[in-house]
């Protein structure tokens, strides 16, 4: 067995590394300016937002250097390309900088690869060329292996910047009718880095909840997390001395890894 990981972090590092979530379908306009504030108090890489509230984001965040990340086709997937693609170019017109959009799920099961590939390359093309990044979110637990194998191979031939494990709302349904979701896990984050090539990066979203998980995942390759989190991760930060200047810390293994797995 190997020996601890250690990696060096900062507090900013550690900051960018998040997309702060005000995804959940309930959240007030309230609500949501509070975690526009949280985002911009504690300079995560983007607010996290549903494409309404893009104006309220830009707004609240101009000048602190928080991107605005409105998400589409959010949760399901499930709208046609040509709606699609017109929500992202809204969107990315509106100020959002990073679009995270879901695929169709369906398309991805039935194994139509031609419709999923132009999809994702239409939907790519409409937010490159209003100087936006897209995200691409695979929805993991609906997914076997060789599906996601598939979406990064995809991806990767589009150079896409991101691709995206999860929404946090694709709930699974069980044989005892219960409703349960897994988002991002070990196995399917270091499938994903293995599969996408070395330019694309990787974002985890549902479960990573811990300044642990944070650095755990940031320790197997992935850049971004999305998460509501925040303030409990940044604060926990501060707490163990994570500061301006780089200080070295440990990284434990997250549920589903050992020990020796900590290092792709």
């Amino acid at each position: 067995m190997s020996g601890p990981i250690k990696i060096k972090v900062t507090i900013s590092q550690i900051a960018k590394m998040i997309d702060h979530s005000l995804l959940h379908p309930t959240m007030t306009d309230q609500e949501i300016q509070d975690g526009l504030e949280i985002a911009k108090k504690y300079k995560t890489a983007t607010a996290c937002i549903k494409p309404y509230s893009i104006p309220e984001a830009k707004k609240a965040l101009e000048g602190s250097g928080v991107k605005v990340c409105p998400v589409i086709g959010f949760p399901a997937g499930n709208s046609s390309i040509e709606v699609k693609v017109f929500e992202a170019e809204r969107a990315a017109e509106a100020g959002g900088e990073e679009i995270d959009m879901v695929v169709n799920i369906g398309k991805v099961l039935s194994g139509d690869w031609d419709y999923v590939t132009k999809e994702i390359r239409a939907i790519n093309t409409a937010v490159t060329n209003n100087g936006a990044i897209l995200k691409v979110i695979f929805e993991n637990d609906f997914l076997k292996d060789e599906h996601i194998i598939k979406l990064c191979e995809i991806c990767s031939s589009l150079d896409i910047a991101f691709v995206k494990t999860s929404t946090g709302y694709g709930f699974v349904k069980q044989p005892n009718g219960m409703y349960t979701y897994k988002g991002a896990t070990v196995p399917h984050m270091k499938l994903m880095r293995k599969h996408a090539k070395p330019k694309v990066q990787i974002k985890a979203a549902g479960g990573v909840r811990t300044l642990d998980d944070l650095l755990y995942v940031m320790s197997i390759g992935v850049t971004r997390i999305g998460a509501t989190a925040t303030v409990a991760i940044l604060e926990e930060a501060k707490a163990r001395g994570i500061g301006n200047e780089p200080v070295e810390v440990d990284v434990k293994p997250m549920a589903g890894a050992s020990a020796d797995q900590a290092a792709y």
